[in-house]
């Protein structure tokens, strides 16, 4: 049975909302995908391959599609938040998420870049920290945008790791070699 038709400012108002939240979301998708660029513009290459790296570090090609999902739960968790209280009303929350953001797109200039794994892994402690931050500042808005950034954390705990151990496998080596 259909419901016959609404009432024009219903229909426009839902509509006008529909359109601001798909806007937002790909905000939020943008978001990652300018912090995404950094690991497309610093990649591996001889430098990194040349390195001693430690025998459970994954194959290279897992790195893309694996970030490619987890962008994916970071852009979903913040449009969550988002969708649940607004910029002003999730104005802490937020702030950290995009703080986080900027420090996932900061490690790999710094890693690959610069050629600096010492730095790369004072830099990534300080992204494990942020998002744990917005994790915890996210439970209390969205409880599902929370969860969804636990992959994320436990990636860059592993991410944390192999930073580490590739830099004390290669103390030894200059970052200009």
């Amino acid at each position: 049975i259909h419901p016959g038709p609404r009432p024009r400012d219903y229909v426009y108002l839902h509509h006008h909302m529909d359109i601001t939240s798909i806007v937002v979301f790909l905000g939020f998708v943008a978001a990652c995908f300018l912090a995404a660029t950094t690991g497309a513009v610093f990649r591996p290459g001889e430098w990194y391959e040349q390195l001693a790296k430690p025998s459970w570090r994954p194959p290279n090609w897992l790195f893309p599609p694996a970030w490619a999902v987890l962008y994916f739960f970071i852009a979903l968790a913040g449009w969550l938040v988002w969708r649940a209280a607004g910029f002003s009303g999730a104005a802490l929350p937020l702030t950290l998420y995009f703080l986080q953001v900027g420090l996932n797109a900061a490690w790999s200039p710094i890693f690959f870049g610069m050629r600096r794994p010492d730095l790369a892994f004072v830099e990534i402690v300080l992204l494990w920290a942020a998002i744990v931050a917005t994790m915890i500042a996210f439970y209390p808005i969205d409880k599902m945008a929370a969860w969804l950034l636990l992959p994320y954390l436990a990636w860059v705990t592993f991410a944390a790791a192999l930073n580490f151990s590739v830099w004390r496998l290669n103390q030894d080596r200059r970052p200009t070699q």
